[in-house]
C-alpha cells in the first residue's frame, strides 16, 4: 500500500470544522480508496504574529521529525498551497529524496507571493522542483506556467471535488420547513469567510437595489467573522443602505447544504477566486449561481452554467440576481449538472491516484 504524507497549513479541528475542511475531505476519499495517508497539518487559525510564528514553527519541526521518522516508508509527499506548505515537500525531497506533489490553491499565488520578492522566489522554486504541481482553476495554470516558469506538461488542472453525498438535489419546501424559512420569501445565499476580497460589501450595497425590485427578498450570509475590523465595517455599511441582512458562524457541510437548497439564489461576489469550490457544491445541490467573473468563477459558471457578473460592480451585481430570481432557467440547471459531473469524488479520486502514480514511479522526477 502507498503512504502519502499529506501537509496542509489549514485543516479542521472540533473548535474550528470549516478551517480548510477542503484539505480534510480529499484526505478522506483518498483513505476510501485504500491509500495510506498521514497528515501534518495545522489545525488552529490562530491570532497575532507571535501566536502564529509559534504555530509555525512548531507545525515546521513536527514535520521535520515526522520525515526523519518515516523516509523510507513514505511514497510521495503531497502540499497543499506552495508557501508555505510546499517548503516542507521541497525540503523532503532534497534531504530525503522524496518526491513531492503541490495544489495551488490561489491564494498562495495571488496575495502570499506577492507579499515580496524572496516569498515569490521561494514559490517558483517549490513550483519548479515539485514533481506534479496540480491548480484548482484553468486561470492559475496559465499563471504557474506563464510567471513562474512550471513546464506545462508538469501541470494538471483539477478541483477539490464535490461530494455529492451531501451537495446533492432537496426539495426546497422541505428544506426551508427545517430552518423555518417563510415559502413565499425569495432566499438569497452567501457563503464564506466574512471579508472585504469576498465581495460582501459589493453584496450589501446589491442587495438594496434588488429589495426595490423584490421587497420580498432576504439576503443570509454563512461565514466566520474573525475579521473584527471589517465586520464594524460591514455593520456600518447595513446601517447606511437601511437594510436588514441575517448572518450566522460557519455550519457544518450538512447543514450549508440545506440551506443552499432553501435558496433561490446562490452569490459568490469574490474579487479574486481560485477555484469557487462553494459554488460547484451549490450547483450541486441545484441552485441557481451568480458569481463574478474572476479567476476560476469564470471556467465554472461559464457557457451559461451560472450568471456571471463584473466584479466590484454592484450595479452588474445587483442585475445578475435580479435576473436569477426573475428567470429561473431549465438549460442553465442541466448546463451546471454537466459541470458536477467533471469534479464528483470519484472522477477526482482517479485522476488523483493516477497523477501519484506516475509520480511514485518517477514519470515526473527532474
Amino acid at each position: 500500500m502507498r503512504r502519502v504524507a499529506v501537509f496542509s497549513n489549514m485543516y479542521p479541528s472540533e473548535r474550528h470544522p470549516t478551517f480548510g475542511i477542503f484539505v480534510k475531505n480529499q484526505v478522506e476519499l483518498l483513505r476510501s480508496k485504500g491509500l495510506e495517508v498521514d497528515v501534518i497539518v495545522i489545525d488552529e487559525p490562530g491570532k497575532g504574529k507571535v501566536a502564529t510564528l509559534k504555530k509555525y514553527m512548531t507545525w515546521f519541526l513536527r514535520s521535520i521529525g515526522y520525515l526523519l521518522r518515516n523516509k523510507k516508508q513514505v511514497s510521495l509527499t503531497h502540499a497543499h498551497y506552495a508557501f508555505p506548505t510546499g517548503v516542507l515537500s521541497l525540503m523532503g525531497k532534497k534531504l530525503f529524496g522524496i518526491p513531492y506533489v503541490v495544489t495551488v490553491h490561489g491564494g498562495d499565488i495571488d496575495k502570499m507571493a506577492a507579499k515580496s520578492e524572496r516569498i515569490a522566489k521561494s514559490t517558483r522554486n517549490i513550483l519548479q522542483k515539485a514533481d506534479a504541481v496540480i491548480v484548482v482553476g484553468e486561470r492559475l495554470k496559465r499563471d504557474v506556467i506563464d510567471r513562474f516558469g512550471v513546464k506545462e506538461e508538469n501541470v494538471h488542472v483539477m478541483s477539490m471535488g464535490v461530494n455529492t453525498d451531501v451537495f446533492k438535489p432537496m426539495p426546497k419546501e422541505e428544506a426551508r420547513k427545517e430552518l423555518t424559512i417563510p415559502s413565499g420569501e425569495k432566499l438569497l445565499l452567501f457563503v464564506g469567510n466574512m471579508i472585504e476580497a469576498k465581495g460582501v460589501l459589493d453584496l450589501v450595497d446589491a442587495f438594496k437595489k434588488v429589495q426595490h425590485a423584490h421587497p420580498e427578498a432576504a439576503l443570509h450570509l454563512i461565514g466566520s467573522s474573525k475579521d473584527v475590523g471589517f465586520m464594524e465595517k460591514l455593520a456600518k455599511r447595513l446601517l447606511s443602505n437601511d437594510v436588514r441582512i441575517s448572518h450566522q458562524e460557519p455550519l457544518q457541510q450538512k447543514e450549508v447544504a440545506k440551506w443552499i437548497a432553501a435558496a433561490d439564489v446562490f452569490v459568490l461576489p469574490s474579487h479574486h477566486e481560485g477555484f469557487g469550490l462553494v459554488a460547484l457544491e451549490a450547483m450541486a445541490v441545484g441552485t441557481t449561481v451568480v458569481g463574478t467573473d474572476v479567476g476560476g468563477l469564470s471556467f465554472l459558471l461559464g457557457n451559461e452554467a451560472g450568471i456571471l457578473v463584473e466584479p466590484k460592480n454592484p450595479d452588474s451585481l445587483a442585475a445578475g440576481l435580479n435576473l436569477a430570481l426573475e428567470e429561473p432557467s431549465d438549460t442553465r440547471q442541466k448546463i451546471a449538472e454537466e459541470k458536477v459531473a467533471e469534479h464528483t469524488y470519484d472522477v477526482i479520486a482517479q485522476r488523483l491516484t493516477a497523477i501519484y502514480d506516475d509520480v511514485s514511479k518517477g514519470k515526473n522526477s527532474k
